[in-house]
């Protein structure tokens, strides 16, 4: 009996760790009465469900994706089609069809049809680039991430075209993003402890050795590329919620770099490292983005040039992938070393 405990205390141990972390932030930003912090934490947990779905499918496939930004933009103008209220649609996205132009949907129905559809298509396309490995996978996810950003910044009558989409109701703050972060968290750890998760990761080592155990490398990385999709649709359904307008090149490459940045500084092998690593580089950005504003230091004003923070985000992943390729976590969980009843069973 304590022998299984012991095993279901290590088991539980790094999402129960990651929760209370997140918590913890989440309660010192709603205590803290400040609107720019609770919008600097939302935000901060927002990027956490993005880089947590990019870690379902790059860490535990070891395919780097620059297409996952895309199921983003899916999620983003979905609850976009969704929510926005009838009168503005009929003015504005005109080409929808007319089931969704004459209703309003609430957001809790959004968080799982807009998520959803960024699953169905990736479940489509994932057929077919789930067939490639290496660069050639690389550079199709890059590909996906383009057509989408073309389709979407030019099909004018339902995304907009380049135009905002606007009217999206703002009910994105600190403890619905916080919900999403603790969906994110829970399902990436439930799919990576998964006999599918296992078998992908072993396919990431030894793709020999797992192709001759009866492992069908192909089908594993497809469920773990629609799994990631749906959770990356949830962060795009924040997000839009948060801002309340969207945009295709919100979707596009300048957030593309800054997930996957977050997600080698903390280490893509572990989710501990995906969280970390949003953690790390967004007290960076929010560090510099003071400085660029300026902090008055008696009659003068200290202030960075505009443009520091992708230098410095490209330096740091320079340093961490010479000094720590494995990144600050070295792709491992953050865990509580010693539990009250395996340390009583030990006693015995």
């Amino acid at each position: 009996m304590n022998a299984h405990r012991s095993v279901l205390a290590r088991t539980v141990s790094t999402p129960a760790v990651l929760i209370l972390v997140l918590l913890a932030i989440a309660l010192i930003a709603k205590l803290s009465g400040s609107s720019p912090f609770e919008r600097t934490v939302t935000e901060l947990f927002i990027r956490i469900v993005l880089v947590v779905g990019l870690y379902i499918f790059i860490g535990n496939s070891g395919v780097m994706s620059f297409g996952h930004v895309g199921f983003m933009c899916l999620g983003a103008y979905g609850t976009a089609w969704l929510t926005i209220p009838p009168a503005m649609k009929k003015f504005a996205l005109t080409g929808l069809p007319d089931f969704i132009l004459q209703h309003q949907a609430p957001i809790a129905l959004s968080l799982v049809l807009s998520p959803l559809l960024a699953a169905v298509f990736a479940l489509l396309i994932g057929r077919i680039l789930m067939r490639l490995a290496g660069i050639a996978a690389s550079i199709a996810t890059f590909a996906m991430l383009a057509v989408i950003n073309t389709v979407y910044s030019n099909w004018e009558t339902v995304t907009g075209a380049t135009s905002s989409v606007v009217g999206i109701p703002m009910k994105t703050g600190v403890w619905l993003s916080f919900g999403g972060a603790l969906f994110a968290v829970i399902v990436a750890y439930g799919y990576g402890i998964s006999r599918y998760g296992l078998a992908l990761r072993s396919a990431r080592d030894e793709a020999i050795a797992a192709a001759a155990s009866g492992v069908d490398i192909e089908r594993q990385r497809l469920i773990a590329f629609v799994i990631s999709a749906f959770v990356i649709g949830i962060a795009g359904v924040l997000y839009a919620h948060f801002l309340g307008v969207v945009n295709p090149d919100a979707f596009y490459l300048s957030l593309t770099f800054i997930s996957l940045a977050m997600l080698v500084v903390g280490g893509m092998n572990s989710l501990s490292g995906a969280v970390i690593g949003v953690v790390a580089i967004s007290a960076v950005i929010e560090i510099l983005r003071t400085l660029e504003k300026g902090i008055p230091i008696g009659e003068a004003t200290l202030a960075i040039p505009n443009g520091v923070q992708e230098i410095a985000i490209g330096i740091a992943m320079i340093v961490i992938l010479i000094f720590r390729p494995s990144g600050l976590m070295r792709n491992r969980e953050l865990r509580w070393s010693r539990w009250p009843f395996e340390r009583a069973s030990e006693n015995k």
